[in-house]
């Protein structure tokens, strides 16, 4: 079992940056990949993006590629979506996610355990 809660959502302008940090406690935090995905009113929850157990491969939607960046801390049980450069069409509420001894990957149902999201609302 592994517990995620997310922080670090908010309102901003268009083009401002967020940083937002998603906590594991539970089982050994290096044995999950982690993904970020995001959900827009009336629209189904999609994936932004994903970085396997060590850190080393990380895989991103189109939307967000070259904007957003993944990384985890496994000494502190931590993964971070830096995202910069953000547009009113990012506005969503984000949700972290683990997938216990998988691949990094884009599918909903791969996932494991579900935190409960954080708001980002970007203005125009």
């Amino acid at each position: 079992q592994v517990q995620l809660v997310e922080s670090g959502g908010g309102l901003v302008q268009a083009g401002g940056s967020l940083r937002l940090s998603c906590a594991a406690s539970g089982r050994a935090f290096s044995n999950y990949v982690m993904g970020w995905f995001r959900q827009a009113p009336g629209r189904e929850r999609e994936f932004v993006a994903a970085i396997n157990w060590r850190g080393t491969s990380t895989y991103y939607s189109d939307s967000v590629k070259g904007r957003f960046t993944i990384s985890r801390d496994n000494a502190k049980n931590t993964v971070y979506l830096q995202m910069n450069s953000l547009k009113p069409e990012d506005t969503a509420v984000y949700y972290c996610a683990a997938e216990f001894l998988g691949s990094v990957t884009a599918g909903l149902e791969e996932y494991d355990y579900w935190g409960q999201g954080t708001q980002v609302t970007v203005s125009s």
